[in-house]
């Protein structure tokens, strides 16, 4: 059997379709949403469905024509993992600079990964992301978001 991106891809989406439906699996439901319609449970075990049967989709009608065999050449895995390491960064921000500030940042590093240069042109792209993204969460959905550690030890908080 040859291997080809469309397998590799499918089995990935396949392996996190079924963790995603083991968690779904352990989200606690109210007292009496046993047998209710609709309870916590529901939207993430059809979106697990979903996945499921996109991925098996996706395996079954995948290529098998030598000419697309899995060829790893021409790809640059260390921008990959410089990017990757940019996430786990991010992640860590979070919780000492906050959303806004730590979104910012990574954004800037992203695309300064990716080659962008220009001073203005890379806050043009992140500040009014990260601010429209910020407004979303923070107005329209009202999540709280914390300020950070950094910014609560230095203004109070």
């Amino acid at each position: 059997m040859q291997i080809t991106k469309d397998h590799i891809g499918g089995l990935i989406f396949l392996l996190l379709s079924f963790t995603y439906g083991y968690y779904a699996g352990q989200i606690p439901l109210l007292p009496g949403d046993d047998f209710a319609p609709f309870n916590a449970q529901t939207l993430p075990n059809a979106l697990t469905l979903i996945g499921l049967v996109l991925s098996v989709g996706l395996l079954v009608t995948a290529s098998r024509d030598k000419a697309d065999a899995l060829k790893l050449s021409g790809y640059d895995f260390s921008l990959v993992a410089k990017l990757l390491g940019l996430v786990a960064i991010f992640g860590c921000a979070l919780d000492w600079l906050g959303f806004f500030v730590a979104t910012v940042l990574f954004l800037l590093g992203g695309y300064w990964l990716l080659g962008e240069r220009r001073p203005k042109t890379l806050l043009v792209a992140s500040l009014p992301f990260a601010a429209g993204i910020w407004l979303i969460l923070t107005q329209l959905l009202d999540i709280y978001l914390a300020p950070g550690r950094v910014f609560s030890q230095l203004f109070g908080g």
